[in-house]
């Protein structure tokens, strides 16, 4: 099982090399567009590195084989970017990473952890399901996952699957 740690800057472009490698996986179902996205810029990641809301996993020789970033949206925590290689799947990496942020948000407070995803693309609605995560409907999102929707909408990503919002409750109240 891999360790989660915090990310530091040294672990951007390992990173972005993960999300390439990642983006693989839409290639092999079709998905082409999705799969030629470029990678978060390292202006992207260091905000959320130095304000402790980006993780990686590592192997036990110290290799990063995951990572996770995550967000404040509508006063929720929001899980921003999850992302394992094509090799590292199935061996309980991306869980750990959804864990980490499950924890971090329920330290700050929150009460649910929401995402944006792939409807039915097996490796993102479904398996995020199989965490506990559930349709969120469009009248029940707050402003600021409402911009991230239509951001998205705008950016043509539901243009080769439908995307749709999910969350998931991390406070004891909600279970």
């Amino acid at each position: 099982m891999a360790s989660i740690r915090p990310a530091v800057r040294a672990d951007i472009t390992t990173m972005q090399a993960i999300e390439l490698d990642a983006g693989r996986r839409f290639a092999d179902i079709g998905m082409p567009e999705t799969a030629a996205a470029p990678p978060p810029t390292a202006a992207e990641l260091i905000e959320p590195i130095e304000s402790g809301r980006a993780w990686v996993a590592e192997d036990s020789d110290g290799t990063v084989v995951g990572f996770a970033v995550a967000a404040i949206v509508d006063r929720q925590a929001h899980l921003s970017q999850v992302s394992v290689p094509v090799a590292g799947g199935g061996r309980g990496v991306g869980r750990a990473l959804v864990d980490a942020v499950v924890e971090w948000g329920h330290s700050a407070g929150c009460e649910w952890l929401t995402l944006t995803t792939f409807r039915d693309v097996a490796f993102n609605g479904p398996w995020y399901t199989r965490l506990g995560f559930a349709a969120l409907p469009d009248d029940e999102q707050g402003p600021q996952l409402q911009a991230i929707r239509a951001t998205e909408i705008d950016a043509g990503l539901d243009a080769e699957a439908p995307r749709f919002a999910m969350r998931r409750a991390i406070n004891p109240a909600h279970f």
